[in-house]
């Protein structure tokens, strides 16, 4: 039995960066609501909306991802 270390390297970072990528926009979306409920108190500087709807995107993206990695390992 061969191992084929570059194909292993390979996935190894694709996953590492995806990941770190997912973890990211997850902390941005958690974020978002805690400026968002901050800007309503009135303690923050912006939008309530903006934030909110920035949230959103950061956890719809997420969804995205974690959906087309099922749909990936499911074809």
């Amino acid at each position: 039995m061969k191992i084929d270390w570059v194909a292993l390297g390979s996935v190894f970072g694709v996953s590492l960066v995806a990941t770190v990528a997912i973890v990211g926009l997850f902390t941005l979306g958690i974020v978002g609501l805690s400026k968002q409920a901050a800007a309503t108190a009135g303690s923050g500087g912006g939008s309530p909306a903006l934030a909110r709807s920035g949230a959103y995107l950061c956890f719809a993206l997420c969804l995205a991802a974690v959906s087309y990695g099922i749909y990936l390992i499911i074809t």
